[in-house]
């Protein structure tokens, strides 16, 4: 069976930037894009179930892992034409591509700006940023089930490189408390990973950026139709806090509830996830 150790990385550049790679298994192409504040490892356990059947490439997103980590081109549209280009690069027409959160976002954006490159779609907990995303409190209410703190510092210039460098492992933990279902499920290593992943001034810049060209995003959001692509839709216990909008412009989506299930369901869950996965795209 496919371990972590039989993984094959490589990189791409494609679009003005480097991407980095991690690919196992043969057959149809499958592109897994992670989210924040993660790397490509969040499919690791899932990758040699996925491997018996397709050719497997899970993608550190730009500015993400040991991809480059470039000044521009954070907005979701830009980074779809980095997975685009990266499906042509590695010789394929179109590729089954699922993403969780900001690789959510990037999905939805890919499926939007370059659908003949989608096979088939699952996006797990990453709505691609609307005008609801400003609806969203900076005073925490009672009952809400997400509080995205880290959309506002994100956001702000220069501050949050000075504040997290060195300190990402406490942000990772906190994540892995709070919207992460069961804590024991995320080993050491793992937390260790995505703490390295971030832990530097110009990590955080990085990926910062996907939060700071949120308002582009919106822009770009209005200016797209529905969603007519296949869609499976994957949550947990914030499910709900996206589902209406998933409805609102894609309205031929379904969706699967992982029970017992927080934020992180390949790591949480990874035989389930890629069994969804499996079933979906067939």
């Amino acid at each position: 069976m496919t371990t972590p150790a039989d993984f094959e990385h490589d990189y791409a550049d494609v679009n003005g930037t480097r991407l980095h790679y991690v690919t196992a298994g043969e057959g149809h192409p499958l592109v897994l894009l992670p989210g924040w504040p993660r790397t490509w490892w969040q499919f690791h356990q899932a990758i040699p179930l996925l491997a018996k059947r397709y050719r497997v490439i899970a993608v550190d997103i730009r500015g993400m892992g040991d991809s480059a980590k470039p000044e521009s081109g954070y907005d979701k549209k830009n980074m779809a034409r980095d997975i685009h280009e990266l499906i042509h690069h590695l010789g394929y027409q179109r590729a089954h591509v699922s993403g969780d959160d900001i690789g959510g976002m990037v999905s939805f954006s890919l499926a939007w700006n370059h659908p003949e490159s989608v096979a088939g779609l699952v996006i797990g907990d990453g709505m691609h940023p609307n005008p609801g995303f400003e609806s969203f409190s900076m005073i925490r209410k009672p009952g809400q089930l997400v509080y995205p703190w880290w959309w506002a510092t994100g956001a702000t210039e220069r501050l949050p490189e000075s504040w997290f460098a060195g300190k990402f492992r406490e942000i990772i933990d906190w994540n892995i408390e709070h919207i992460g279902g069961d804590p024991s499920r995320f080993s050491e290593q793992t937390r260790d990973i995505y703490a390295a992943g971030y832990d530097t001034a110009e990590a955080i810049r990085a990926t910062n950026g996907w939060f700071r060209t949120f308002h582009q995003d919106i822009v770009d959001y209005g200016s797209y139709g529905k969603l007519d692509k296949p869609l499976l839709y994957l949550g947990g216990t914030l499910l709900e806090v996206s589902k209406h909008w998933v409805q609102e412009i894609a309205p031929n989506a379904t969706f699967q509830f992982f029970a017992d299930t927080g934020h992180f369901m390949p790591e949480e869950q990874p035989k389930q996830w890629a069994e969804a996965l499996i079933k979906h795209f067939g």
